[in-house]
């Protein structure tokens, strides 16, 4: 029972054999088992390790080599390359990072917030039409009603819909493409930053700030609210019980 019971889990998270194999490799790439320049074991060695054949593992290394994380030469073989041209906005690598040093994701994500979001509000109280601001509104309704009943959960997830929307509010397509490529890294932020008692209950205030600014087409009042979000943020992950104390 115990068997089919992880055959089951491994199922739900991984559909296929290849995923659950990339997934084997990249977790050990971003966890530091192999380092930059390092070799991959041959495909002989990593089949019968993880129990699968040389074609799986194949079709795997071929993933990762997509995603930036190895790079393969007739003579040298398959190597690590160095985190600096991984694809750190692919889902994959972000979840891998998380579990691999959660510390440097949570400054890599202020960071980018920062840069990205102040402006993506500047844009969105110049350019938003009714439905944008009603998209504002509707995700900060399931804020409040998440906050209001936190046994329900789904806050975190509102949380998230709120500021994707913001960065579709502007029109800018590519800022949309941001927002739901940097998902999982936002999500655990977010899952951080609520932790400490009373952050919720007093964030409802600033992201209602966002979409007043918003709605009145005010920029410099946008973007000093959604920077108000990120620098609370940044405080309360400082402060939240259960940080990883993980190298940065």
């Amino acid at each position: 029972m115990a068997s089919r019971g992880r055959a089951e889990i491994v199922e739900q998270h991984f559909p296929t054999m290849h995923q659950r194999v990339v997934d084997e490799l990249g977790r050990r790439i971003a966890g530091g088992v192999w380092g930059p320049g390092d070799p991959l074991p041959v495909e002989d060695v990593l089949a019968a390790e993880i129990g699968v054949s040389r074609g799986v593992v194949r079709e795997a290394v071929k993933a990762l080599v997509a995603k930036g994380m190895l790079r393969v030469r007739p003579r040298t073989g398959t190597r690590v390359l160095p985190p600096e041209q991984w694809n750190h906005l692919d889902r994959d690598v972000l979840r891998w990072r998380q579990a691999g040093n959660a510390t440097a994701l949570l400054r890599d994500t202020s960071e980018l917030r920062r840069i990205v979001e102040p402006g993506a509000a500047r844009l969105a109280a110049e350019r938003a039409g009714p439905e944008r601001v009603r998209a504002l509104y509707d995700s900060l309704a399931a804020m409040e009603a998440a906050a209001a009943d936190p046994g329900l959960g789904g806050y975190v997830e509102a949380d998230i819909a709120f500021h994707r929307a913001l960065l579709d509010a502007g029109g800018n397509r590519l800022l949309g493409s941001l927002g739901r490529a940097v998902g999982i890294a936002l999500e655990h932020s977010f899952l951080v930053s609520t932790r400490t008692p009373g952050a919720v209950e007093a964030s409802l205030p600033r992201h209602r700030a966002v979409v007043r600014a918003v709605e009145a087409r005010d920029p410099a009042a946008a973007a000093a609210a959604v920077l108000a979000i990120i620098e609370a943020a940044e405080e309360e992950i400082a402060r939240s019980p259960g940080l990883p104390d993980d190298p940065v």
